[in-house]
């Protein structure tokens, strides 16, 4: 391939390095350049361009892409068709990624114009989420670059999906004087948040006294009627012969591994007892928050075995960051006042209560309720602000258009509230230190409202979770620190941000705001009391 400026009479059939304006038209990068352009060009002053011109031997870069892609072999994946030189690889079900690292590794060896990005090894996926792409640099390669990534790809399967069977856990907790009823209960609603992603419950529940002979008599009861055991104990692990391991041992099971490289997770025991695994889980797995204990039940519920050798890999890149609710934090938390606060908007709701009109396009002062909305996010102290559309997102995205915010689309928006929030949260920047989660549908809540919630959170260090309340009565937005980002990602159906509101285990800071906290148009008679008209 041949790249640079050529006289623009000999650029027909080249390839356009650079968007061009030709008069009225506007030629965007990549397009094939036809007799018409060049006229067009022409009359528009341009003697010159700069263009790729393909050699016989060149692939064109979708080209490239497609045929790299065709010749993977992967496993619950689906590759998109090519655009600019990418093809997009999406996980066809919810699951844990595998990644062949050495083939990877040598295709991206072959030739700085061709890559291939992954997913790490063993991290969560959902269903439609990107595990892969293989992008092509330049617009054309040769094809005995091709061919040679190709045969790369033969011989097994290079990348693929885990996909997660729904299992029924039995879970018992040991008792102790100290250990408060209210904690058990908030563990195993935790638990049963963690197995939702992955499809399965809390089949049974056993509460003993903190000692070994009771515990392994409750172990080997639930091994019965249930796919796998979770051990909460009262106490944590402090010796390989305490009450956990020691149980599964007298139970007749065997301890695969016990410690591991993660932190937090460190005192977590894997046993397995007449084929089914037993997971002695640490403390920190009665929090929300990502930990070792997640790494290891992931694995298991999606098919994946995990043996003494995997648990002893896990440290390079185990050191997770601190749980909120660990009484003595190993290091002083640096103060956060300084850290950005983006937006998520909320807009992919079916406005299923409305009967067929979309709530947030009815007019309030002849304007949609949507750009209405993110007009005020977008006038409050926002660093940047991320809309999530999803039901008729071709008009609702009509209407933010020419609004300085970023719009991503969820295509599970049927699947509830919690699937538009994690995809906003996944859009946010890494500067990002809190995230203001403004609901679509909020007329009476304004630019100055959202700064004191800012304000607020900013005073707080920017550690702590800060909601808008009315009367004491709690009500949106809300805005959750970056601490709690990876716990979104763990959200199911449409419980939006409460249930991290509510188990974080970290402050809550209520803001008075006035009855806009309260204010979300739902039905038609709400909608039209506050002032809006429908649009059909």
């Amino acid at each position: 391939m041949k790249f640079g400026p050529v006289p623009i009479d000999q650029a027909a059939g080249a390839i356009l390095a650079h968007a061009t304006t030709a008069g009225e038209r506007r030629l965007r990068k990549a397009h094939r350049l036809s007799d018409v352009d060049i006229a067009d060009l022409k009359a528009a002053g341009i003697a010159e361009i700069v263009v790729a011109v393909l050699d016989p031997g060149d692939l064109d870069e979708d080209a490239a892409a497609t045929a790299i892609a065709a010749a993977m072999s992967f496993r619950n994946v689906v590759a998109r068709p090519a655009a600019t030189g990418r093809v997009n690889l999406h996980a066809l079900e919810a699951g844990i990624s595998t990644v062949d690292t050495a083939k990877i590794d040598a295709i991206n060896a072959v030739d700085p114009a061709i890559t291939i990005a992954t997913l790490p090894r063993y991290a969560p996926v959902i269903a439609g989420q990107m595990v892969a792409t293989v992008k092509i640099i330049p617009f054309a390669v040769p094809l005995a670059l091709v061919d040679k990534v190709r045969a790369l790809c033969i011989g097994g399967e290079i990348f693929g999906v885990n996909a997660y069977r729904p299992m029924r856990i039995g879970v018992v907790q040991t008792v102790l004087p100290s250990v408060k009823p209210s904690v058990l209960d908030k563990t195993i609603r935790v638990t049963e948040a963690r197995l939702a992603r992955s499809g399965g419950s809390v089949a049974a529940e056993r509460r003993t006294p903190h000692e070994a002979v009771p515990l392994a008599e409750a172990i080997t009861e639930l091994a019965r009627d249930t796919d796998m055991i979770v051990i909460f104990g009262a106490s944590a692990m402090s010796d390989f012969e305490d009450v956990v391991p020691a149980a599964i041992d007298r139970a007749g099971g065997t301890v695969v591994h016990a410690g591991m490289p993660v932190d937090p997770g460190n005192l977590l025991v894997v046993g397995t007892l007449g084929g089914k695994h037993v997971i002695g889980a640490p403390g920190c797995a009665r929090s929300p928050k990502e930990n070792g204990f997640d790494w290891v039940l992931d694995r298991l519920v999606a098919g994946l075995d995990v043996t003494s050798k995997d648990i002893a890999g896990m440290g390079v890149g185990g050191l997770l960051m601190e749980i909120p609710t660990r009484p003595q934090p190993r290091e002083p938390r640096p103060a956060q006042a300084g850290r950005k606060v983006h937006a998520v908007l909320l807009a992919a709701g079916r406005s299923s209560r409305m009967g067929g009109p979309n709530k947030l396009l009815a007019l309030f002062d002849g304007k949609p309720l949507v750009t209405r909305t993110a007009e005020r996010v977008l006038d409050a102290g926002v660093a940047g602000a991320v809309a999530v559309v999803g039901h008729q997102h071709e008009r609702v995205g009509s209407a933010l258009s020419g609004l300085s915010l970023k719009t991503v689309e969820n295509p599970d928006f049927a699947d509830g509230l919690s699937s538009s929030l994690r995809v906003g949260i996944a859009a946010l920047p890494p500067d990002a230190g809190g995230a203001l989660v403004v609901l679509g549908d909020m007329p009476g809540i304004s630019a100055r409202d959202l700064d004191r919630l800012i304000e607020a959170f900013r005073k707080s260090g920017g550690s702590a979770i800060v909601r808008a309340s009315h009367n004491g009565k709690r009500g949106n937005p809300v805005l959750l620190p970056r601490s709690l980002f990876s716990a979104v990602a763990h959200l199911e159906g449409d419980t939006g941000a409460r249930y991290l509101v509510e188990n974080a285990g970290i402050d809550v800071i209520d803001v008075e705001i006035g009855a806009g906290a309260w204010l979300d148009v739902d039905t038609r008679e709400v909608l039209e009391e506050a002032g809006g008209v429908l649009q059909d």
